[in-house]
């Protein structure tokens, strides 16, 4: 155990290695869970929150209230008289998400990451064929049969955004494993569901991100009002401990569960549940020799993965920055009845929406430029007919640089 300072109104408590270990995480419940009993019985004041990680727990005090020196005695205090974990049993409801599988959302992000990013990643251009080959799986059939029948358990909350719950799964021959995306993704749409390392998230906002997809779920995060599943003034859907599970619906029906759940038309089917981790660990002692061939498996299918992107020189990645010579435009002569339409941001050009000889109106998006993780329209300042593209879609532009000369109608 590691008590570290963070700035002057942090404390942060590590517990074991930066290993997947379910009683570190029971553990730091446990001092979580005496912590707010003492703030509630007034034992000690001072103490801002108390946010809970896989493997941690972060403390805000008030140094005024509180001296740091006052709190480390308290919290080595309070360690002490924490029970013995082994049979620790907490709340741990089964919460039932409809998953559109392979969704056309996180299709595009991939698209988008292939022409803004890297074209030549090894995840890419499916992500769920890449979590198929490092697991050592036999088809993506199989890899759909895991996500669905796992229960993930969720270690933590707001790992990506808003509530986002960072979850594994319980069974260890569910827990699939790969790398993230390097370099990360600029976009990733929101719910989407991903796997990263041995962890699921569910992202709940848009955003960057580097999980491996494999569909889209429902929000996370109700900003609009209480409902059954969001109530008691908290906006967000899960709860530590609580245990995800998966079950099949279209692309269409996803569109209409996610709008009816913010709404309260829409009801999870959530099952009050315990978690007990004598008995967690006795599920694993029994089906030991299975667990134990899986990873074996796995392990060699993630190391020959490793090998072949060593052959292929994909094992390291270094960006070309474009900048420069592609960007540099001499003097333009134009006709008469004739402007330009320049870039008002330096970035990718990830769409061109109009070809040579196509008439726009005043205001209409001709192109979509992507920087700092945003979308910026370019739109036609006048009606007239484009005349000549002088950027290729997927290159870098500059601010200033002209895209398109345009040909004025009136």
């Amino acid at each position: 155990m590691v008590y570290r300072q963070v700035g002057d109104r942090y404390v942060l408590i590590e517990y074991g290695d930066a290993v997947l270990d379910l009683n570190l995480r029971f553990h730091a419940h446990a001092l979580m869970r005496a912590l707010q009993q003492a703030i509630d019985d007034k034992q000690i004041a001072g103490i801002i929150d108390i946010t809970p990680g896989i493997r941690s727990l972060q403390i805000h005090f008030d140094p005024r209230t509180l001296p740091r020196q006052q709190l480390l005695d308290f919290l080595t205090f309070t360690e002490k008289q924490l029970p013995a974990i082994d049979t620790m049993e907490v709340p741990s409801r089964i919460v039932h998400l409809p998953l559109s599988w392979d969704d056309s959302a996180t299709r595009l992000a991939i698209e988008k990451y292939m022409q803004l990013v890297r074209a030549d990643a090894p995840w890419c251009p499916s992500n769920i064929e890449f979590i198929r080959r490092i697991n050592g799986l036999n088809s993506i059939d199989d890899v759909k049969t895991i996500v669905y029948q796992a229960s993930y358990l969720v270690m933590g909350l707001g790992d990506v955004y808003l509530g986002a719950p960072v979850a594994t799964p319980l069974d260890p021959r569910h827990r699939l494993v790969t790398t993230k995306y390097n370099p990360a993704r600029t976009w990733t749409p929101e719910n989407a569901v991903g796997i990263g390392g041995a962890y699921l998230c569910i992202y709940g906002m848009e955003g960057p991100g580097g999980y491996q997809f494999v569909g889209r779920t429902v929000p996370m995060w109700n900003r609009y009002r209480q409902t059954t599943d969001f109530k008691e003034g908290k906006p967000w859907l899960l709860r530590f401990f609580d245990q995800i599970r998966f079950y099949p619906v279209t692309e269409s029906e996803l569109l209409t569960l996610r709008k009816d759940l913010l709404t309260g038309r829409f009801q999870l089917e959530i099952e009050e549940s315990t978690l007990n981790l004598k008995h967690y660990y006795e599920f694993l002692q029994q089906n030991e020799s299975s667990i134990a061939a899986f990873k074996v498996k796995q392990h060699a299918a993630f190391e020959a993965e490793r090998k072949r992107w060593e052959a292929s020189g994909q094992s390291t990645y270094v960006q070309e920055d474009d900048l420069g010579s592609d960007t540099a435009q001499t003097e333009l002569n134009l006709p008469e009845g004739a402007y330009v339409i320049s870039a008002h941001v330096t970035g990718m050009l990830w769409k061109l929406l109009v070809k040579e000889g196509n008439v726009v109106k005043k205001g209409e998006t001709v192109a979509i430029v992507e920087s700092m993780k945003m979308e910026f329209a370019i739109e036609a300042p006048m009606t007239g007919r484009i005349d000549q593209i002088l950027a290729q879609q997927g290159g870098y532009v500059s601010t200033g640089q002209v895209i398109f000369i345009i040909q004025s109608s009136v």
